[in-house]
């Protein structure tokens, strides 16, 4: 527990890191204000309306936001040269690993739950009369889904961040993954097959970014729950490199 409290404690006094935490909440809401705006005035389309849709497309954008968050928290001490004091404070470094990974999910748990909630209260306020309720059919799996999504890829990026130990080159391996590459990629047909199962794109199936499930939108060749537990087994990956490497490399 006195680790747990002592790398909660590093976090909390790093200023920017509530910050960047803040903004992926605003983000996340205030996109979801604008597409809820943009559906609310376009021509009634039943067959491809998706009321989750217009609240989970600004994630993203806004998970890039918890994506450094979680990069810094662990690449902060290899810059600042604090890593050495933390392990001689923490010797064994699977407890040191796990009470830092287990700050980070705490604070990506909180605010991916004020994330999810506010994006899609903010989508449905947009959308007016055409808004749905959070006990609709399908909403609650899809709120639930977008929640364990951003913990996932804060996760993720701290596996890789603790690999390259590095937030420079930890953060040009992942914001053209997230930003760029597997969006991009995955609008060209012949790579699209591959693409979908890179972590962003398997997860965000949940967030019905190519349709809702069972419609003739939908182009994913597994269901939501399928793709965010490949997005699990690649956060799983990136969190086992990460403890290989710490283990095995001098400080």
């Amino acid at each position: 527990m006195s680790a747990l409290s002592a790398e909660l404690l590093k976090i909390r006094t790093v200023r920017s890191m509530p910050w960047t935490l803040a903004l992926t909440a605003l983000i996340a809401a205030g996109l979801g204000l604008l597409v809820g705006n943009g559906f609310r005035d376009a021509e009634p389309d039943p067959e491809h309306f998706d009321a989750t849709f217009a609240a989970f497309y600004g994630l993203s954008l806004a998970q890039l936001a918890l994506v450094v968050f979680a990069v810094l928290a662990v690449t902060g001490e290899y810059g600042s040269g604090t890593i050495r004091p933390s392990l001689a404070a923490v010797p064994r470094r699977g407890a040191f690993y796990l009470a830092k990974l287990a700050a980070i999910a705490l604070w990506a748990t909180g605010t991916a739950a004020v994330t999810a909630l506010a994006a899609f209260g903010a989508a449905q306020a947009g959308l007016g009369p055409r808004h749905t309720a959070l006990t609709a059919a399908g909403v609650p799996a899809t709120v639930v889904g977008a929640f364990l999504y951003l913990v996932l890829i804060a996760l993720y990026a701290a596996g890789l961040a603790q690999v390259f130990r590095s937030s420079t080159v930890t953060l040009a391996v992942l914001m053209p993954l997230l930003f760029l590459g597997s969006q991009g990629l995955g609008n060209v047909p012949g790579l699209k097959r591959v693409t979908q199962f890179l972590p962003d794109q398997a997860g965000a199936a949940m967030l019905h970014f190519f349709g809702a499930p069972g419609t003739a939108r939908y182009d994913r060749g597994f269901g939501p729950w399928t793709g965010l537990g490949i997005m699990a087994l690649w956060t799983a990956a990136a969190l086992v490199a990460g403890y290989l490497t710490l283990r095995r490399r001098d400080a």
